[in-house]
This record gives structure tokens, C-alpha cells and sequence, in this order.
């Protein structure tokens, strides 16, 4: 995988949390983090798609999209 290094600011309270969970999980602080914005982003993902479905935006079978795809 790749990795980018990053310069962040955290309030306190979050960067020791940060910090207590590595120390009890044996994990590096950027593996804490990196599955922590991977749940959100899934999170987001799922908000996303529940507001499609309420606008009625148009949906598609996976057959229709290899068709489209030509695949």
C-alpha cells in the first residue's frame, strides 16, 4: 500500500485518544487512524446512497452496467 505523509491538527481530547488506543490495541497511530477514516468514509458512502434513494435518482442492475461497459 501506498502512504502520504500527513501534517494534521487535532483537538487534544482526539489525538489522546489516539494515543490510549494505540498503547492498548499494540497499534501504530496511523493504523488507528487510517481505520477510523476508512469507517467514516463507509459511513458517508452509506448516507450518500440513503439520499439517492430518497430523491428517486435512477438505479441500475450490475447486468445493466456490464451491458453498458460492454463487460
Amino acid at each position: 500500500m501506498n502512504t502520504t505523509r500527513l501534517n494534521i491538527t487535532l483537538p487534544t481530547s482526539i489525538s489522546n485518544d489516539i494515543t490510549r488506543y494505540s498503547k492498548e490495541l499494540h497499534q501504530k497511530k496511523s493504523h488507528i487512524i487510517a481505520s477510523a477514516l476508512d469507517m467514516y468514509f463507509d459511513y458517508i458512502d452509506l448516507k450518500e446512497a440513503e439520499k439517492r434513494l430518497e430523491l428517486n435518482e435512477p438505479t441500475f442492475t450490475l447486468d445493466e452496467v456490464k451491458k453498458d461497459l460492454g463487460l
